[in-house]
C-alpha cells in the first residue's frame, strides 16, 4: 500500500519525488512506499495549518462543533480497527490480535472519544472583580499551529495522544510521524476529512523534517514523545523562535516488590510489562528490586514467566511478542545484554537474537547486576528486565530513584500505608501499585526529570495545547 503525504485535506506528492521504503521488522520484507516530506512540503504544510488556525475555520467553531467531528472520527476509526490494526501490525511487528487489535485500537477510539468530551469542559473558567472599577475575565484560548512528533513503538496511538488535546483545545496541526512507521498516520489523516474536519486543520508530513518544524517561525507549540536526547535537540531549537514545549522521553521503570508481595502475580504483571511490545515502550517495567528475603523466589516466578513467553508471527493469534522495530535496534537491544554479562551480570533466561527471519529477540531477565551499571542506568527499550535486592523501604526507594529518569514506576506489597509513603517518595510521573501499564483516558501520563514534561491524555493534555489570556474591562466609565 504506497501513501503520498497529505496536506491541506488532500493527498499530495512529495516536492522533489522522494519516497521511503516501509519494512516489515517481523519479515525484513518492504510492505509499502511512501512519499518523503523535503523543506517545500513543510512549508506548504505549516501554511495549510495556519491558514486554517487564523480563518477559524476550526478554532472559531463551537466546542460542540469540534466535539461531534472529533465523536465521528473515533466512530469511523472503529469501524476500520481490523484494517489499521493489520497496518500497525505490518509496520511495527507487535502481535496484531494480542496488541494491535487487542489493546492499541480500542484505546485510540476511547482516547478520541474521551478527547471529544473533553472539548466542552468549561472548568476553570474565571471571571470578577479584582480590581474596583473593573471585571476581569480568563479566557483560554489555542495556541496556535502545533508541530508534534510522534515515535515509532505506538504510532497511531501516540499520534491520537497528539491530535485529540490538539483538536479539542482548537489548535491545528503539523504531525510527522517516524519515518519507518508512518501509514496509520496517514491513515488516521484521511478519516479526519470524512470526519468533517476542515481542511488544513489536520498536516501529516513523514520523512527526517522534525529539525525544520521545530525550527519554523509559525508553529507555536512543539510536542515530541520521543528519546531525551530528541528532547534535549528539541528544545534547544524551540529556543530561538520561544515555542512552548511538550516532551514525552525515556523511561527507566522501577518495580519496588516488597516482603509481603505476592509473588506469583510480580511474576504476571511484571513479566508483561517487560515484554508487552518487545519491551519497546517507555513505561515498560525494566528494574525489579525486590526485598531481600524474597529475592529468590522472585527470581524463578519472573524468570518461568519470561520462558514462556510466546514469541513468533504478529499474525499467529497465539502470539504474545512479535518482533524487534529494526535490525539495528535489536543488535542495539543485544549489545546492552552483552555489556551487562561482561559487567558481572548474570543472565537468568534469554538474552540471545532469535534465529528466524525478522528482528527478534529473547525475552531475557538478569541479575546481579550493579546500580551503577549501564543496565540499570540507561533505556534499553526491549523485553530486558533486571532483578536486584534491597534490604528496608529507605533504600528501595533510593534506588528506584537513583535514575535520570522519572516517567514510570509500580509498588507491590499488601500494606496501605506503606503505598501511601512510598508512592509519595518516587519521583516519577506515575506509580501503579500491584500492577504495571495499565492507562485510562481519563488519567494523565508525563513524566518528571529527564522524562519530559506536560501531559498525555486527560483534561490536562488539553490544557498544555490552550493559553491563558485576561481580559480586563474598564467597567467605571
Amino acid at each position: 500500500m504506497d501513501m503520498k503525504l497529505w496536506i491541506n485535506g488532500e493527498w499530495t506528492d512529495s516536492a522533489d519525488g522522494a519516497t521511503v521504503e516501509v519494512e516489515n521488522p517481523a519479515t525484513g520484507e518492504i510492505v509499502a512506499s511512501v512519499a518523503k516530506a523535503g523543506e517545500k512540503d513543510v512549508l506548504k504544510a505549516v501554511a495549510a495549518a495556519k491558514t486554517a488556525f487564523e480563518d477559524g475555520r476550526w478554532s472559531g467553531l463551537t466546542p460542540a462543533d469540534r466535539a461531534r467531528a472529533l465523536w465521528k472520527l473515533a466512530d469511523l476509526l472503529e469501524g476500520r480497527m481490523e484494517d489499521f490494526a493489520r497496518v500497525e501490525s505490518e509496520d511495527t511487528g507487535k502481535p496484531y490480535e494480542f496488541l494491535s487489535l487487542g489493546g492499541d485500537l480500542p484505546f485510540c477510539v476511547d482516547n478520541l472519544r474521551f478527547f471529544a468530551a473533553a472539548a466542552r469542559d468549561t472548568g476553570g473558567h474565571h471571571a470578577g472583580e479584582f480590581a474596583e472599577g473593573y471585571t476581569s475575565i480568563y479566557r483560554r484560548d489555542p495556541v496556535g499551529v502545533v508541530g508534534q512528533i510522534s515515535p515509532w513503538n505506538y504510532p497511531l496511538l501516540m499520534g491520537v495522544w497528539k491530535l485529540g488535546p490538539a483538536l479539542a483545545a482548537g489548535c491545528t496541526a503539523v504531525l510527522k510521524p517516524a519515518t519507518i512507521t508512518p501509514r496509520t498516520s496517514l491513515m488516521l489523516a484521511e478519516l479526519t476529512a470524512e470526519a468533517g474536519i476542515p481542511d488544513g486543520v489536520v498536516n501529516v508530513v513523514v520523512g527526517n523534517v522534525g529539525p525544520m518544524l521545530t525550527a519554523h517561525p509559525d508553529i507555536r507549540m512543539v510536542s515530541l514523545t520521543g528519546a531525551t536526547e530528541t528532547g534535549k535537540a528539541v528544545m534547544k531549537s524551540a529556543a530561538d523562535t520561544v515555542k512552548r514545549v511538550h516532551l514525552e522521553l525515556g523511561g527507566k521503570a522501577p518495580s519496588l516488590v516488597f516482603e509481603d508481595a505476592d509473588v506469583a502475580l510480580v511474576a504476571e504483571k511484571l513479566s508483561l510489562a517487560a515484554y508487552c511490545n518487545s519491551g519497546q515502550d517507555c513505561t515498560a517495567a525494566t528494574r525489579i528490586i525486590c526485598h531481600k528475603s524474597i529475592e529468590a523466589e522472585v527470581r524463578e516466578a519472573v524468570v518461568e514467566a519470561m520462558k514462556n513467553v510466546k514469541v513468533g508471527d504478529p499474525f499467529d493469534s497465539s502470539t504474545q511478542m512479535g518482533s524487534m522495530i529494526s535490525e539495528k535496534h535489536r543488535d542495539a537491544v543485544a549489545g546492552f545484554v552483552q555489556r551487562a554479562e561482561k559487567d558481572g551480570g548474570s543472565i537468568l533466561c534469554g538474552g540471545k537474537v532469535i534465529d528466524r527471519a525478522g528482528y527478534f529477540f529473547q525475552p531475557t531477565v538478569i541479575a546481579d547486576v550493579k546500580q551503577d551499571s549501564e543496565i540499570v542506568q540507561k533505556e534499553v527499550f526491549g523485553p530486558v528486565v533486571t532483578i536486584q535486592s534491597f534490604e528496608d523501604e529507605k533504600q528501595a526507594i533510593a534506588m528506584g530513584n537513583d535514575v535520570v529518569f522519572g516517567l514510570a514506576s509500580s509498588v507491590f506489597t499488601r500494606d496501605v500505608a506503606r503505598t501511601m509513603r512510598v508512592s509519595r517518595a518516587l519521583e516519577f510521573g506515575t506509580v501503579w501499585v500491584n500492577d504495571h501499564l495499565p492507562m485510562a483516558s481519563e488519567t494523565p501520563h508525563g513524566g518528571f526529570k529527564q522524562s519530559g514534561f506536560g501531559k498525555d491524555l486527560s483534561a490536562e493534555a488539553v490544557g498544555d495545547y490552550l493559553v491563558t489570556k485576561h481580559v480586563m474591562i474598564n467597567t467605571a466609565s
